[in-house]
């Protein structure tokens, strides 16, 4: 789905949750099914194993041989990185991670989520330090890095100037219990909404299905996204490409979510 330059990627975290079976996935689907059949209907799943341990190579080269073209995993960067106190410190811990088979995703290897715990308060040169260590490039490959912060702390224009700084994104997360930072600091957006409610069969209300498909459509075009305050100066406005994963809240609604936010979008 391309919005004036930018491509509009839609989906989930995950895609093996029992709830889903007889729901999202069709009764008697083979769970080794399961993946190829949410990529046929998403365009993009965030994968969440590699945030509690590492992965084997050929699960990688697995996962992009099993998904159609044109698909883009998120990853999720491992918790030995981000839940240290000392943030500097993390350089084995990533280029372990770089080097542990994920670019066997070739060309659908998309952002990587470094996800900070909601203790994890901002320390201005700690976090610059672990901003450095962020390669941009691996093996050919063009590295794209998120942070997901989730303490009030880093609600500061000096947090938005160091990310923009280093083209790396922060997460818009959305709907959920975390202090949202919606500002655009790398040239793509990666925003993770929380907010799906069992009740909804589309786990959102048309409207707000609206607003998000709205907001999507308005970052990859390089506007600002309606309703969302920013806390620094606006990013230039230049096409973006977009991540947007229906995660948490009623998880047995978010396939649901992501696919009526997808017809939106188109």
């Amino acid at each position: 789905m391309t919005a004036k330059g930018g491509q509009i990627r839609i989906g989930v975290g995950g895609w093996v949750f029992e709830p889903w079976r007889g729901n999202f996935y069709p009764d008697g689907l083979a769970q080794k099914r399961e993946l190829s059949y949410a990529a046929e209907r998403l365009t993009s799943i965030e994968i969440n194993g590699t945030y509690y341990g590492s992965q084997k190579p050929a699960s990688f080269v697995k996962w992009h041989d099993e998904t159609p073209d044109g698909f883009v995993f998120a990853l999720k960067g491992p918790r030995f990185t981000t839940n240290r106190r000392v943030l500097a410190e993390a350089g084995e811990s990533i280029e372990r991670f770089l080097a542990s088979g994920i670019l066997e995703l070739k060309d659908k290897l998309g952002p990587i989520n470094w996800q900070f715990m909601a203790t994890k308060t901002f320390d201005p040169d700690d976090f610059a330090a672990f901003l450095a260590l962020l390669l941009k490039e691996r093996g050919g490959r063009m590295l794209r890095h998120a942070v997901e912060v989730r303490h009030d702390s880093f609600r500061t224009p000096a947090f938005v100037e160091l990310c923009r700084s280093h083209e790396v994104a922060i997460i818009a997360g959305a709907d959920g219990e975390f202090p949202l930072i919606a500002d655009v600091t790398a040239p793509f957006v990666y925003a993770r909404i929380m907010g799906t409610r069992e009740d909804e069969p589309d786990g959102y209300a048309a409207a707000d299905l609206d607003l998000w498909a709205r907001r999507a459509r308005q970052w990859a075009s390089g506007a600002a996204a309606e309703g969302l305050p920013l806390i620094g100066e606006p990013a230039t406005a230049e096409p973006r490409d977009v991540f947007l994963h229906v995660i948490s809240g009623a998880k047995v609604r978010n396939p649901a979510a992501a696919m009526a936010l997808m017809k939106r979008v188109r």
